[in-house]
């Protein structure tokens, strides 16, 4: 970069030399010398040639770090992501966080490149051109002294107007991807109500809002450049005049006022390649400042230290577990829960639609933290152990399957990275998923829809379940994993389980009473707390609420 600006330099001091020795001979009379022209011409070529080599040389180099950078910026920003507790992603909202990881980071990116590249070659020709005017004579110098106050002015006006324009932008941005994301993961439930004319309202309505942002921050911009190619031009107005008393008080030369004009030309063309800079800067620092609440964004669930064997495997215990969601702390959904589950037991959990069912097994993976008591597994408070250690004691399935975009065998292989061939199969046949598969034409190797469409409802959950399965846990969670399964191949299921996966403890969360009837225990939750723990035969006899369920789902 360096070379490049020396090259640009040197330029209008040869010119000089051709126009005041080779072309008017100055020095010689005022008899031309061709050979100055042709020898001077050939050194300009040259240099041009040699500026350009620099040129591109200094462009590769800062795209390639610009590129580094933003490669690194998005692994960092999103591992940070994935270190996001619930709560946190769902304070910055899905769609902020794409548009953080893409578009923010692309114009961090390209304001990085932009210094590197740009600001760093103005700063230099202008400071250069500065002295090179002074050099040639000082009151060419005195031109651009008093351009200068204008320019800052200017400048730092755009800079200060722009500014909160672009953060504004960028959040205009985060609420036009909330409603894409929204429609296209909701696309069914939009059709099923006929919605599209609503949510195409919606989206107009926030794409008016984000052009009506953009055309106020371009509208702002526009002004920039007029002003600044009036001060340009006055700039070399005053020059040509300056240098033209200096030529007639033979105190310059005709070449002299050439080669300051175009010094003039290289300053504040420089001064308004920097204007251009400053206006990726702008939107650049309002993208940095996103990217850093991110980044700055502490993990709601701390690693803990923990990353011992435990004698006991596959035990868990709550032990006066009380439990509110962040930012309602004041309406527990888990009160006073005191459970024992033994090593390879297997758990039933039942209660109506919002008793915290769902909620207390979340807190066994440490999805969320209790705000009282404790949660123990194999003796140990989950809050001990290192996150990687404890998740890996436990396997879930939910009701809501996520499947990836991949072959079925690459999700179901999800639950055991190095899984073979033998294994996978093995897992689809416990999960009932394998008569599926292997009716379809690829088999194990059909690739599956983003969100798991190409697959029906029942088919989901059978992959899911069964990249829990392959899952070498102590802990197998099942959140209303099987709501979709008919009652015979949900029996299938859970008898491969019980002959498969007997000595891990497995805690059945079910709205049918025919999903846990033969568990070992069942638990009745209501309200956020224990109401009666026992078997199927106990609990008719001493659990109103128990036999009101099974009253009304099974009684003839």
């Amino acid at each position: 970069m360096i070379g490049e600006v020396s090259m640009d330099l040197i330029q209008p001091e040869l010119m000089s030399h051709i126009i005041d020795d080779g072309v008017l001979g100055i020095d010689s009379g005022g008899v031309g010398n061709l050979d100055i022209i042709l020898g001077t011409g050939i050194r300009m070529v040259l240099l041009v040639a040699a500026g350009g080599i620099c040129g591109v040389m200094s462009g590769v180099f800062a795209n390639l770090s610009a590129q580094q950078f933003g490669n690194d910026v998005r692994k960092d920003t999103f591992k940070r992501i994935m270190s996001f507790s619930f709560e946190q992603t769902d304070k910055f909202s899905t769609g902020s966080l794409i548009t953080r990881v893409t578009n923010d980071i692309t114009q961090l990116q390209n304001f990085v490149m932009q210094c590197m590249r740009g600001f760093v070659r103005t700063s230099m020709l202008f400071i250069g051109g500065i002295v090179c005017m002074i050099g040639l004579n000082i009151q060419f110098g005195l031109v651009i002294a008093c351009a200068l106050p204008f320019i800052v002015i200017c400048v730092i006006y755009f800079i200060a107007k722009s500014n909160p324009k672009f953060t504004i932008l960028q959040k205009k941005l985060d609420k036009l991807n909330n409603i894409m994301q929204e429609n296209v993961s909701g696309s069914r439930v939009v059709k099923a109500y006929v919605k599209e004319d609503y949510e195409t309202e919606r989206f107009n309505k926030a794409n008016d809002e984000l052009v009506g942002t953009q055309l106020d921050v371009l509208l702002l911009l526009s002004y920039m450049t007029p002003v600044m190619n009036i001060i340009l031009n006055l700039s070399v107005v005053a020059v040509i005049k300056v240098g033209g008393i200096q030529v007639m008080a033979g105190s310059a030369t005709p070449g002299n006022v050439m080669a300051a004009i175009t010094y003039c030309s290289q300053v504040l063309n420089a001064v308004m390649r920097m204007t251009m800079i400053f206006q990726t800067a702008s939107r650049g620092v309002a993208s940095q400042k996103r990217i850093m609440e991110v980044l700055n964004c502490e993990p709601a669930i701390k690693d803990g230290a923990y990353d011992g064997e435990t004698i006991v495997k596959g035990k868990v215990e709550f032990r006066n577990v009380s439990f509110a969601y962040p930012g309602n702390e004041g309406a527990s959904v888990i009160e006073d829960f005191n459970l024992v589950i033994s090593p390879g037991e297997t758990i039933g959990i039942l209660g109506a639609t919002g008793c915290g069912k769902t909620s207390l097994i979340s807190l066994i993976p440490r999805f969320y933290d209790v705000t009282k008591g404790a949660v123990l597994v194999d003796d140990v408070d989950v809050r001990d152990y290192k996150l990687e250690v404890l998740r890996d004691k436990i396997a879930v399935s939910l009701q809501k399957s996520e499947i990836f975009t991949a072959s079925i065998a690459d999700n179901i292989a999800w639950g055991l990275p190095d899984a073979t061939p033998d294994n996978i199969a093995a897992a689809a046949d416990t999960a009932q998923a394998a008569q599926f598969i292997n009716n379809r034409k690829d088999g194990m190797q059909t690739i599956v829809s983003q969100g798991g469409h190409s697959l029906s409802g029942g088919q989901r959950q059978r992959v899911a379940i069964a990249r829990a399965v392959i899952k070498p846990a102590e802990i197998l969670i099942f959140d209303d994993a099987t709501s979709a399964l008919d009652l015979k191949t949900e029996a299938e299921l859970y008898s491969n389980l019980g002959k498969n996966k007997k000595d891990i403890t497995k805690i059945i969360i079910a709205q049918r009473i025919a999903s846990v009837k033969n568990a070992d225990r069942i638990v009745v939750m209501d309200n956020g707390k224990l109401a009666d723990v026992g078997s199927h035969e106990q609990l008719m006899i001493t659990s109103s609420i128990y036999k009101d369920i099974y009253d009304s789902q099974l009684k003839k």
